[in-house]
């Protein structure tokens, strides 16, 4: 009888090495995903790289030195003090309504998401699936397409140029409604609420105290959406505020940029451009542990 291995137990043996070939295309197939996503961060950082950069030169620098490095001199405090007493200090007054309304915005949209995708995945109802599959095609549509509908609505009601105008637009999030359904079905146990109601506990109760915990991390992520898609807005504010003194960063930035061939101030808009995604990587790098374990919310079957 032959003590020779077959092929079959050879590929099944764990211990045994894998073939050279196999390894230099284990290899080459590793090698080429890490320059690919070298490149792909590249991609990402170099604007960024850029921005910083440019935020510590003076006028002069800025066309007279290379893009991607540091100038002669070192101006980024004199460009921060330029951009936050430019126009009687108005740069300070932007930030902090950029603040409320993405602020305010997102905790009151992460609230109302949670109660609808609660709702929509605890209690049977007539119509509920209808009901998800609008919100469903609400997600598709690009919120440029709404905010003429949107100015027309808050003419109508006295809203225009009020900071309502732009705050009631931002508590609503058809994402952040089906991402909460999927994770409180798949995170908060029919059993855990079931019990709660033999002993008593009402519906709002349940809510609050055990579904809200129990969410959580999709509820995080749900508000870093809103709040970066709040600050991003550009659109909406544009056509509900006239006045200076309501007007959110984006906005005041774009009116310094469109003043440039009158006025150079080329460093005060690049360096408030710096400042103006400051809150932005603080949010991300605060939450980022609750953004990660909500991405993957709804990914696995329970």
């Amino acid at each position: 009888m032959s003590t020779q291995p077959t092929a079959r137990h050879r590929r099944s043996d764990p211990g045994r090495a894998a073939p050279p070939a196999r390894r230099r295309g284990t290899s080459a197939a590793r090698l080429s995903t890490t320059v690919l996503l070298f490149a792909i961060a590249g991609y990402f950082l170099l604007p960024i790289w850029w921005l910083i950069v440019s935020a510590t030169k003076s006028n002069g620098d800025l066309f007279g030195s290379n893009g991607f490095w540091f100038g002669s001199h070192f101006h980024l405090a004199d460009n921060l003090t330029k951009v936050f007493r430019h126009s009687d200090g108005i740069f300070g007054r932007w930030l902090l309504n950029s603040l409320l309304y993405c602020g305010a915005g997102a905790l009151v949209a992460t609230l109302f998401a949670a109660m609808a995708g609660y709702a929509l995945a605890k209690y049977p109802f007539k119509g509920r699936e209808g009901v998800f599959a609008v919100i469903l095609g609400a997600v598709l549509i690009p919120p440029p397409l709404l905010a003429l509908p949107l100015y027309l609505l808050a003419s109508s009601t006295g809203l225009v140029n009020t900071y309502w105008s732009v705050l009631i637009p931002s508590a609503v999030t058809p994402f952040g409604v089906y991402l909460a359904r999927v994770y409180a079905e798949a995170s908060v146990p029919d059993e855990l609420t079931d019990a709660a109601r033999v002993d008593g506990a009402g519906e709002l109760r349940i809510f609050f105290t055990i579904a809200l915990r129990l969410m959580s991390p999709a509820l995080v992520t749900i508000c870093l959406f809103q709040f970066v898609g709040i600050w991003n807005n550009f659109f909406l504010p544009l056509m509900m505020l006239a006045d200076d003194s309501r007007w959110p960063l984006t906005l005041g930035l774009y009116f310094w940029n469109s003043q440039l061939r009158d006025q150079p101030w080329y460093d005060i808009v690049v360096t408030g451009s710096l400042v103006s995604v400051v809150p932005l990587c603080i949010a991300f790098l605060a939450l980022q542990r609750f953004w990660r374990s909500g991405l993957s919310a709804g990914s696995l079957k329970s």
